[in-house]
């Protein structure tokens, strides 16, 4: 396992494209020059120790050099020990609504970002408890098994869209099937849901898995995001708006929050039904929840002992640079009679 000590050096590395593109612009700017000088002949006779794959050669060692250097700023750490180590909390699922009605901006910026900005800040304020996400649209999927590292959850949180699910619709019951199997029995007894929705669920909720779900011991919480009045579904291209969702008769749909199914879920899964509009008072009220809860106690394995492993990469990269320095633009005597590079 490794760490990166200071990843805001990776943007140094930008300086390497520009340099090529100034390698180029030169290269250009040279031949250009020559032609207007004498033709290519001529050049070649004037300069027969001139080489062009040794030009190229040296900048292709410079920026791997740079690029080493950058790295050694950035400074990646390597965890030499697994080490186990008791913790204390609760297991957390997100369920979240990720069909094309949660792209309506009838609530700022939108159902998905708003329901996103709700999970985040959770995320923020949890301490050693372990959290999963699922997504659902048509079907549901795991986009992260249940963990205790809370910033792969939040990375990818970020890549929750609608075009991560094949079929679209909101099948709740699959969601809820799939969020029963997050848990390990065993070692959890406080198991927390919050599937995050609409509401707009055409194909209905089975009573009977809200049952098994609530039997298994997990406690159901339902947050709505958008407004009961609705607004329509936006279509983008490459972020711009091309347009708006209609329906086969041409009318534009209006997707509209529907609380009722959403607060029978609550009710009937031993939780609670919470309205999402307010990000603030949602992540307060979740928040309380989660600290009235009792904690367990399980084991997790973790690396530790990280070690500085820059001094590899800043040594490349000076060996690199020297080599840079040392290679001169002139033909290689023995490699030219090798003729291993079609050097004539």
């Amino acid at each position: 396992m490794y760490q990166l000590e200071e990843p805001k050096y990776f943007i140094a590395l930008i300086v390497i494209p520009i340099l090529i593109v100034a390698f180029l612009g030169m290269y250009w700017w040279k031949k250009r020059t020559q032609k207007k000088f004498a033709d290519s002949f001529l050049i070649k006779k004037l300069s027969p120790e001139k080489s062009t794959f040794k030009s190229l050669l040296k900048i292709v060692v410079l920026s791997l050099g740079l690029a080493f250097l950058v790295i050694a700023l950035v400074n990646p750490k390597m965890g030499t020990k697994l080490e186990t180590v008791k913790r204390q909390g609760v297991d957390i699922v997100f369920a979240l609504d990720i069909s094309k009605s949660m792209l309506a901006e009838d609530i700022a910026p939108s159902r998905l970002q708003k329901a996103k900005q709700i999970i985040d800040k959770v995320i923020n304020k949890l301490g050693s408890d372990r959290i999963g996400i699922i997504v659902y649209a048509g079907n549901a999927y795991p986009l992260l098994p249940i963990t205790t590292d809370h910033g792969a959850a939040k990375m990818f949180l970020q890549n929750a869209e609608p075009n991560l699910v094949s079929s679209q619709g909101t099948s709740i019951n699959d969601a809820l099937e799939l969020a029963e199997t997050y848990y390990n029995n065993d070692e959890q007894t406080n198991k927390f849901l919050f599937l995050i929705s609409d509401g707009e669920d055409h194909q209905g909720v089975d009573n009977a898995i809200v049952a098994n779900a609530a039997k298994e011991g997990i406690k159901l919480y339902t947050i709505s995001v958008g407004t009961e009045k609705g607004g329509p579904i936006p279509l983008k291209r490459n972020g711009k708006l091309i347009g708006y969702k209609k329906d086969r008769q041409g009318t534009v749909v209006n997707t509209v929050m529907d609380p009722k199914m959403l607060m029978q879920i609550a009710e009937e899964g031993n939780g609670k039904y919470l309205n999402g509009n307010n990000t603030n008072s949602t992540v307060s009220a979740i928040e309380d929840i989660l600290i009235k809860a009792e904690k367990n106690e399980f084991e997790t394995k973790q690396f530790s002992d990280y070690k500085d492993q820059f001094q590899w990469f800043l040594g490349i990269g000076l060996f690199l640079l020297m080599i840079d320095v040392l290679l001169l633009e002139k033909k290689t005597k023995w490699i030219q009679k090798l003729n291993l590079f079609n050097e004539k």
